[in-house]
Formats: structure tokens, C-alpha cells, sequence
């Protein structure tokens, strides 16, 4: 286990970053290490952002002491596992969950024993970690893309045709405040939330992966009045604080996955910008 802490800031110290201020206070650019399992714990809603890689051996999740304090790492806290890789394993408590790409499970509030496998050292899992503090257990359950709530959004004429997959929500399963989906653009689109928003009662973290070799995408953040930019490669995510817009533009179509806590669990609470107010 291997843990990064990343202090909140506000958006009148935002104003002050260069871009190298920007890449280091938001972007996290490595989440997966083989064999190992690293965080990024963020005092942006004591969010936790990860990845499990395990190539040749089973890996645990063990608590991290000096941030958590606690027996084990969901002593009090839930747990949200998309995998963007080969076909691997969960081990909650005893209990083998198969996850295929693109398959989600959800681990609820004290869960003891957690390890991840792969099937094959040839096809590596990479199982993309999101963590939230949690008042109540739920239990453990796994999501397929097919059991997803499937929304329809934007146009090929406005590059941002997509479809996004709601599987660790409410509407479909039970957690405590963690949300999390995998939106896919189409071929020729490129754009993602836009018209953007922001969420004063939550913060968001973007998980981009499936950009091609040699692509980017450039992702927007900031005050609607104020914005910046930070480019972005593949499996490589980013964090949102609840005052920011969270905006992409890839030089390609991708994929990426959004992961969200807070006050509420509404979907659609969203404070929505005009493009035309963007500067």
C-alpha cells in the first residue's frame, strides 16, 4: 500500500497556481503500480482515489494508519471498484466476486479482509479504486455494465454524443454518499459535461482511460468565471473540488469515470453554466 494526502484548497488560491501548481495540488497521474495498491487521499470530503494492480501476486487492502486510524481500511468507510483491465477477482471476507472490464462492485462499511487478483499475468486487472466515508453497512454487491442506468446525452453535430452508465447510484444499488459511472463517448465526439456545471454540495474525481496512444485530453476546471486547463493522458484522473466546473476536450473520443460524495445523493443536483459564460 502506497498513499499520497492532498490538501483542499479554495478558489482565491486556485488563482495563484501555474500550471505546475495546478498538475500537483489536482491531477493524479499514476494510479496503478504493479502489485501494489496506491491512494490519493483528499480532504476534498476525506475523498480516497486508487488503483489495484495486481500482475503476479494477490494483493490485500490494508489500512493506512497514519490517515485513517483505524483496524482495517473500511472500518468506516465503503468502497467502489470499477475494473479497466483484464478479467480479475475481489475477495471480500471470503466471498470471490469475478469482474470482467467494465464491471463495478460495490463493498459496503466493515468489510475485513480485501484482495484483488487477476486472472491472467499475461491480461493484468487494473481495478480503479474510489472511497468515501460511510455512517452505515450496506451490502456487497456487484454491478454489471448490462445492470447499468443508462442515460443518452448530446449530439455527433455538438462532439459530445455519449452514453453514461450510472452503477454504483441509488437508483440502483444501496450506498452511503459514494457515487460512481463510466461515461463513454461515441466516434467523432469529444466533448464531455458540456454545457458544464458545478455541485457546491459535492466534490467529483474524473478517472480517463481508453485515450488512445498518442492522444490527450485537455480537461477544464476552475470558477466558470475563471478557467484552466490541465492535459491529461490515459488512466490518469483528476480532482474536482465542489466550487469547480469539470470539463473535458480529447483530441479523440475516450472513456472516462466519474466518482462523487458529498451532501446529497441526487444526481441532478447541478448548478448548470451557459457555454457563452465560460471564460
Amino acid at each position: 500500500m502506497t498513499y499520497e494526502s492532498r490538501y483542499a484548497i479554495g478558489p482565491n488560491e486556485y488563482k495563484s497556481l501555474d500550471t505546475k501548481g495546478l498538475r500537483e495540488n489536482f491531477l493524479i497521474e499514476k494510479l496503478f503500480v504493479e502489485d501494489d495498491i496506491h491512494f490519493v487521499y483528499t480532504h476534498y470530503d476525506r475523498y480516497m482515489a486508487g488503483g489495484a494492480f495486481p500482475v503476479n501476486n494477490k494483493i490485500k487492502l490494508e489500512t493506512i494508519e497514519p490517515l485513517l486510524k483505524e483496524p482495517y481500511f473500511l472500518s468506516r468507510r465503503e468502497l467502489g471498484i470499477i475494473n479497466v483491465g483484464g478479467s480479475g477477482q475481489v475477495e471480500v471476507d471470503g466471498e470471490v466476486f469475478e469482474l470482467k472490464n467494465k464491471e463495478a462492485l460495490y463493498i459496503g462499511k466493515g468489510a475485513k479482509e480485501v484482495y484483488f487478483s487477476s486472472e491472467s499475468s499475461d491480461s493484468p486487472a487494473k481495478f480503479y479504486l474510489n472511497s468515501t466515508p460511510a455512517h452505515h453497512s450496506y451490502p456487497t454487491k456487484k454491478v454489471t455494465k448490462a445492470e447499468a442506468n443508462k442515460l443518452e446525452l448530446g449530439t455527433l453535430e455538438t462532439a459530445n454524443h455519449r452514453t453514461i452508465n450510472q452503477m454504483l447510484l441509488h437508483t440502483v444499488i444501496q450506498t452511503c454518499q459514494l457515487q460512481m459511472g463510466m461515461t463513454e463517448l461515441k466516434t467523432g465526439s469529444v466533448w464531455n459535461t458540456m454545457p458544464s456545471h458545478t455541485h457546491d454540495r459535492r466534490m467529483e474525481v474524473y478517472f480517463y482511460f481508453e485515450v488512445p496512444e498518442g492522444q490527450a485530453v485537455s480537461h477544464f476546471m476552475g470558477p466558470v468565471e475563471e478557467t484552466r486547463h490541465i492535459w491529461m493522458h490515459n488512466e490518469q484522473a483528476v480532482i474536482s473540488p465542489p466550487w469547480s466546473i469539470h470539463s473535458g476536450a480529447g483530441t479523440s473520443n475516450y472513456t472516462f469515470i466519474w466518482g462523487m460524495a458529498g451532501e446529497n445523493m441526487d444526481y441532478d443536483d447541478m448548478d448548470k453554466s451557459a457555454i457563452t459564460d465560460l471564460k
